[in-house]
């Protein structure tokens, strides 16, 4: 395992704060990066199988997208413009609406609001509940939208939900698909209980749902299922709110993560990889109707990254402009698919979880899959952990890496499989 000088070491765990996390997994010092490679200090080379928790699923450095943000600084363009209509910000808007919206007969309007995906959802809750008039939001067990208070109330992972200190209030939490097993549908739970008026629901304002739970442990809902909660959110008079924050931007093989399973959401919220290059950048879309803000009544400081639209617009003219990007997707989800049944067929119990470019093995143990990755590291692969217990070896390589690059990361995959499964059986003899 690479290590870190002494002064260096001494200024992270001296100076930063005790919150840091990726970093305690991933002892090194990174320098440089270059679509699905990061180097460190030392001169190593690591294939990244994280890609900023799917916020880089160009990869890093996209050549394309460097020299348009090059350009812009270079030209004096503004850094920073709060709300003000600029050329960067009509660009992006043009882009998405032409080569986004349109081609999926899709009309919405876009909120600009502050960088992280967590500013999005709370936008979002906030908007359905004025938009209503009522204050519940239905959220699902292991959903993740955010630690903000809001977001938070609205994430079932009880590690977070702790950091809050007081209560988390206006969220009704359901089971999610598949979630008492594959012979229940939860769907039906959540019509019975809106149509008891004595189940103790209060009317939700929403329902908000993520197509596959990154953080959750790569649970993926069926079609069916998401177009069932969207009719029961219609009948029922709540807006339907996608978090499509980590499964959006091709993620899961389409630009939305919810393309083809038959549902019109009100309200989207996007992030992490919207900007395309790592910039923070996060947005809401919202049905024209629905648009019921007064001026600045959500707003933020930085709502609407001027280097990040002109980045985001690279991109997606770059890789969204016909279906091709998608075609390759397909291609290398199928090849991850092969690579991970292989790491489940070499332990007892694994089985595969996610969707596309959005999958991982279930090992059955966070211990197990902690163990797994950090030997991976060691061998020059950075992947997490998601899921519960973190129970779940997660793959979020970028989108754009080499059909090579991907092989030469399972092969590190494999060989700490292997040697931690050994190691194991060892142990236990």
């Amino acid at each position: 395992m690479s290590t870190i000088s002494s002064t260096k070491a001494g200024i992270f765990s001296g100076r930063e704060s005790q919150v840091r996390s990726y970093c305690r997994s991933f002892d090194t010092v990174f320098t440089r990066a270059q679509n699905a490679f990061l180097h460190d200090t030392n001169g190593r080379e690591y294939i990244d199988f994280l890609a900023g928790c799917s916020s880089l699923n160009y990869g890093h450095n996209d050549p394309v997208m460097k020299e348009a943000l090059l350009q812009h600084i270079a030209g004096d363009g503004l850094a920073h413009a709060l709300d003000l209509h600029t050329d960067a910000k009509s660009d992006f808007l043009r882009a998405f609406q032409d080569i986004i919206l349109k081609p999926r007969g899709m009309d919405y309007r876009l909120q600009f609001t502050g960088p992280t995906g967590a500013n999005a959802v709370e936008a979002a809750m906030k908007l359905a509940r004025k938009v209503t008039g009522r204050h519940n939001i239905i959220a699902f067990t292991n959903g993740f939208h955010g630690v903000t208070m809001g977001a938070l109330a609205a994430t079932g992972n009880g590690y977070h939900r702790d950091g809050a200190a007081m209560p988390l209030q206006g969220v009704t939490r359901l089971p999610y698909d598949g979630y008492l097993g594959d012979s229940v549908d939860t769907a039906d739970l959540l019509e019975k209980m809106l149509n008891d008026a004595s189940s103790g629901l209060d009317a939700p304002a929403a329902i908000i749902l993520e197509t596959v739970q990154g953080e959750g442990g790569l649970n993926a809902a069926s079609p069916a299922w998401v177009k069932r909660i969207a009719g029961l959110a219609r009948e029922h008079g709540a807006l339907l709110i996608v978090d499509d924050i980590q499964a959006g931007c091709g993620r899961v093989g389409t630009f939305f993560s919810f393309e083809g399973m038959g549902i019109k959401p009100d309200i989207v919220t996007m992030a992490k990889s919207l900007s395309g290059y790592g910039l923070p950048m996060a947005l809401v879309l919202i049905q024209p109707e629905h648009d019921i803000w007064s001026p600045a009544e959500h707003n933020g400081t930085f709502r609407g990254n001027t280097h990040a639209f002109v980045t985001a617009t690279a991109a997606i003219k770059t890789y969204w402009a016909d279906g091709e990007f998608e075609a390759q997707i397909a291609r290398k989800a199928t090849l991850v698919t092969e690579e991970l049944r292989k790491v489940a067929d070499a332990i007892p119990g694994a089985r595969l979880k996610g969707r596309d470019m959005m999958q991982g093995v279930d090992v059955g143990s966070g211990e197990l899959a902690g163990d797994i990755c950090a030997r991976a590291f060691e061998g020059g692969l950075i992947i997490e952990t998601s899921g519960p217990d973190d129970e779940v070896i997660k793959v979020l390589a970028p989108l754009t890496t080499p059909d090579a690059t991907l092989k030469a990361g399972f092969d590190i995959l494999h060989a700490a499989v292997r040697e931690t499964m050994h190691k194991n059986k060892l142990a236990a003899e």
